[in-house]
């Protein structure tokens, strides 16, 4: 298990009921980035995987 693993697996526990539009999630990705520039790279390779994931389910 990666370090990493442990965010994603709180998030699946804490949110992962909840629906929300890609609008909302870009808007939290920028504030992120705003509140921490040195992960702007990872945040945006991040957001253009999601953005061309065409197997990406509805």
């Amino acid at each position: 298990m990666y370090f990493t693993d442990r965010g994603i697996e709180e998030l699946e526990k804490r949110r992962g009921e909840e629906e929300i539009s890609f609008a909302l999630l870009a808007d939290k990705l920028r504030a992120f980035v705003d509140a921490n520039p040195d992960f702007e790279t990872a945040i945006e390779r991040f957001a253009t995987y999601l953005a061309r994931d065409d197997d990406f389910e509805d």
